[in-house]
């Protein structure tokens, strides 16, 4: 006796009503691989990956709730961001944080809370700059076992920012320093690039901490 494969239904009634859609069960597997083909090139222009979301992802070796905590720790901004420093807690309203992002001018302020799930392992950082009332500029970190998913000890760091309508202009400008100064959405194109560069500070400084061959001697300097 052969055990064959019985398909389901066609098309099941909770979505029989849905338009386009692209199922083994509606559509030949020859269509299918060619409308995959079809949006597939050798290469993508820059606004075609990063446009609406940036996101990227490195394998730190060092474990995830070392990672995690040094993530949730808002002092840790100081060491591995590029530009973002000294927050502290903003008076009177509690769970909110301002700092300085020098990015392009020493007086900008960015105001921070940190919103953490030590189960699921994440870490997100809800920003904006000038004022902290609407913290739209948000910062998804999201920390994976990598002996879960790369067979090997150690942790997968996922960091995304979604491209919030405010990038592209500023909805406060009375809250903005006097003077020009550029605004956070007119590095959008370079996003990528600087926190590339930022999570290889943060590879560095974890793997330093608590990588394998490269860990810091216990009784070494702090």
């Amino acid at each position: 006796m052969t055990d064959m494969y019985t398909p389901p239904p066609a098309i099941p009634p909770a979505i029989a009503d849905v338009p386009g859609l692209l199922r083994w069960e509606t559509t030949p597997r020859e269509e299918a691989i060619a409308q995959a083909a079809a949006i597939t090139k050798e290469s993508y222009t820059y606004d075609e990956i990063y446009g609406r979301f940036c996101s990227l992802e490195e394998y730190i070796d060092a474990p995830p709730e070392a990672v995690f905590a040094y993530l949730a720790d808002e002092r840790h901004l100081n060491e591995y961001t590029y530009s973002t420093r000294d927050f502290r807690p903003v008076e009177g309203k509690p769970g909110l944080l301002v700092g300085q992002d020098t990015l392009v001018a020493e007086e900008t302020k960015i105001y921070m809370r940190i919103k953490t799930n030590r189960e699921a392992l994440t870490v997100d950082m809800h920003c904006a700059w000038d004022q902290g009332d609407d913290l739209w500029m948000i910062y998804l970190y999201r920390i994976v076992d990598a002996q879960v998913v790369l067979n090997k000890p150690g942790s997968v760091v996922l960091w995304t920012n979604c491209r919030h309508p405010y990038y592209d202009k500023n909805p406060y400008p009375e809250t903005a320093p006097a003077g020009q100064r550029p605004w956070v959405g007119d590095f959008w194109p370079l996003f990528y690039a600087g926190h590339y560069l930022e999570m290889q500070n943060l590879k560095k400084i974890l793997e330093f901490q608590h990588g394998g061959g490269n860990a810091r001697p216990e009784t070494g300097a702090s």
